[in-house]
Formats: structure tokens, sequence, C-alpha cells
């Protein structure tokens, strides 16, 4: 597996990777709302990083660098707990070259413990329009 900054010939496959796990991730809203078409909507101005295996992404990661905010943090369920997502987490604060925030719902209880495992601990809770969310901020190293 290696991580490298995005590529066009990415896209097609990410986008693919970015509906259907955001479909099974976030099976209590309405996913009929979730269009191929929301990968780029949703990562403009971002920057990404894309985990390949055999050249085929299988993970990404995207960043808004000004404020050092992940944004999304996605891996194709076959490639789950592979540390992937520790990888993609790792390289994000080498291009930050500092600590990291993200916001996470609270009813994504699975990403909640992968963040805090890696060591991100809570800052605050705030209310969107999917619901309750926590931010989390990361130490500058992680585990």
């Amino acid at each position: 597996m290696i991580i490298e900054e995005v590529q066009n010939k990415h896209y097609p496959a990410l986008k693919e990777l970015f509906l259907n796990e955001r479909k099974k991730t976030f099976s209590w809203l309405d996913t009929s709302k979730f269009h191929l078409d929301d990968f780029e909507k949703y990562t403009q101005g971002e920057y990404i990083l894309t985990a390949l295996v055999n050249d085929i992404p299988v993970g990404f990661i995207s960043i808004w660098m000004p404020t050092n905010f992940i944004h999304h943090l996605y891996v194709d369920e076959k490639y789950q707990n592979k540390k992937i997502g520790t990888e993609l987490l790792k390289a994000a604060i080498g291009v930050t070259k500092s600590a990291v925030t993200l916001k996470c719902l609270e009813n994504n209880t699975k990403a909640i413990e992968f963040y805090k495992k890696r060591g991100f601990t809570e800052k605050e809770k705030a209310y969107s329009q999917h619901g309750s969310c926590i931010f989390l901020k990361s130490s500058e190293e992680i585990v």
C-alpha cells in the first residue's frame, strides 16, 4: 500500500468509494440523497491523499489546509482493519506538520472509537444538519 497525492486518474474509483462507504456509514440518514458527483463537490479546494493497493484507490483523506481540518476519511470496507486509515492520518499530519481536527457525527460510533484509539481527544460538542457531532483533535503523533 502506498499513499500519494490524488491524481486525476483516481477520481472515478474515489467517487465510487465515497458514495458506497457513505451509504454504509450513514445508514440512519436518507442515503438516496447521496450521489456519485458528491465526491468532487464535497472535497473541492481540499488537499487529498489517496491510499493505493496495486495502483487502485482503497481509501482517501481530504484536508482543508487553512485550518488543518480533516473533512473526510474513508477506506473501502474490504480494506478496513488493515491500518490504512491510521496511515492516512499519519500522512495528513506529515503534510500539515501539526495536529489536525475533525468533526464526527455522534451516531458514527465506529469512527469515534477509531479516532480516540489513535490519540484524538474530544474538544466540544455541537449540532449539525445531520445531528449531534463531536469535534476531535489529534496529538501531533498518531498512535
